[in-house]
């Protein structure tokens, strides 16, 4: 069955927008704890996601040591806390924070399961500085923010995302960033060719869509509607400017943690790319390393 093409220029009030995003991701919770292979980390105390393995490998060039071991890390957006984990198994000590409930649960029980220490928050990521300091107390700071892959498209204020990420980090600390390419998300992703279908440029509006699969797995949702925004990278990286950071690096990548389009192939890794010359043509993926001043 084919899903429903979404609905451009949706003006609708945060709130809204994140109680219908809220309904759609604790739903995607019981999917995703089938789909995304947990048994492998019971199975191997050294597994690692695979977006962590790569996130590493470019975050850990710019962490005293070179390395995430011993850093206090802040994970945002954290779902289902695969991720986090991951980074806890590295030798982070680690905070997750995301808005889902289930998630959280999920991820507090899949940790203990596993013998790993984390804290969870639940709560909007824009209200992140309060959340931490109001569960975890005021005085907590972190080596490191990290978000990856899947998250700044469902959040409509990139300026006010930037202000809690800085102020959680510690004069000096690193602040991390892997996600879809904006220009990847302006194609149709039901063509055999690539062709740019949706919106590059920010303008407030949302994206509406009304899909019942989620990015992993066989099963479907009943809470369909989602809203997301689309920002384009000069916006990511004059929010993280404003709020006071200095960017240290960005890379563009190749490949995708998930399958973007059907006609996408998959990796050795367990990543996805286009068929292939068309994977030099255009990115899937930004990296942004930035810091705040001091320390």
């Amino acid at each position: 069955m084919t899903e429903p093409a979404p609905v451009d220029g949706v003006a609708i009030g945060w709130d809204d927008a994140r109680a219908a995003n809220r309904a759609n991701w604790d739903e995607r919770v019981a999917l995703h704890v089938e789909a995304y292979g947990l048994d492998r980390y019971r199975e191997d105390p050294a597994h690692l996601s695979t977006v962590v393995r790569k996130d590493l490998a470019t975050l850990s060039r710019f962490l005293p040591g070179g390395s995430i071991g011993g850093h206090d890390v802040c994970h945002l957006q954290c779902h289902i806390g695969t991720d986090t984990i991951s980074l806890a198994r590295a030798g982070a000590a680690v905070v997750g924070v995301d808005f889902s409930a289930p998630a959280l649960a999920a991820a507090a029980g899949l940790a203990t399961s596993l013998g790993i220490e984390a804290s969870w928050v639940e709560g909007d990521v824009l209200d992140a500085r309060a959340l931490v300091s109001g569960a975890l107390g005021a005085d907590r700071d972190f080596d490191v923010v990290y978000t990856s892959i899947g998250t700044i498209g469902w959040l409509r204020d990139l300026d006010a995302w930037a202000r809690q990420v800085a102020a959680l980090l510690r004069p000096g600390g690193v602040f991390y960033i892997r996600d879809g390419h904006p220009v990847l998300f302006t194609l149709d992703e039901a063509r055999d060719e690539l062709v740019a279908r949706y919106r590059y440029f920010h303008d407030g509006l949302a994206l509406q869509w009304d899909e019942a699969a989620t990015y992993v797995g066989d099963g479907t949702v009943s809470s369909t509607r989602t809203y997301e925004w689309v920002h384009p990278i000069s916006e990511v990286v004059t929010a993280l400017i404003g709020a006071g950071l200095t960017i240290e690096a960005m890379e563009e990548g190749r490949d995708l943690p998930w399958r973007f389009a059907e006609r996408m192939v998959e990796l050795p890794d367990g990543d996805f790319a286009w068929p292939g010359s068309e994977r030099d043509l255009l990115p899937s993926t930004f990296t942004l390393v930035a810091r705040r001043p001091g320390g």
